[in-house]
């Protein structure tokens, strides 16, 4: 459900971007209220891909990959929309942090995948 929200939000996102903050904000902030778009539908795709593995990939480190994409996006996407729309840079400084959950959450999931038994070739 997350997934389809956030997917639904970026695509919101992007078309409020390019329609209507173009020519209102300079190119550089409507590329940054783009990156967040992006990124947020990055994100929403990987949410959707690990709830759908999620009966075949039980365990801690699928469920951590999920809440991390969440805390990235609301964090990284979160921070570079309000500093394109608000100019204030110093909201910047936040967003690494949401980079950073991005990566343990794709780390999660491939340990989830690291985690899963050998099976022989058929």
């Amino acid at each position: 459900m997350i997934g389809g929200v956030s997917g639904a939000i970026a695509v919101l996102a992007g078309a409020f971007g390019a329609h209507a903050l173009r020519g209102r904000l300079v190119p550089d902030m409507l590329a940054v209220f783009e990156t967040a778009a992006r990124y947020q539908m990055y994100h929403a795709l990987a949410l959707l891909a690990v709830a759908g593995l999620a009966p075949r990939w039980d365990g801690a480190p699928l469920r951590w990959a999920g809440w991390l994409f969440v805390a990235g996006t609301m964090v990284f996407s979160g921070s570079l929309y309000a500093l394109a729309l608000s100019g204030v840079t110093a909201l910047g400084a936040i967003t690494p942090l949401g980079g950073v959950c991005f990566i343990a959450g794709w780390g999660c999931l491939a340990a989830a995948a690291w985690r899963l038994p050998s099976r022989p070739a058929a």
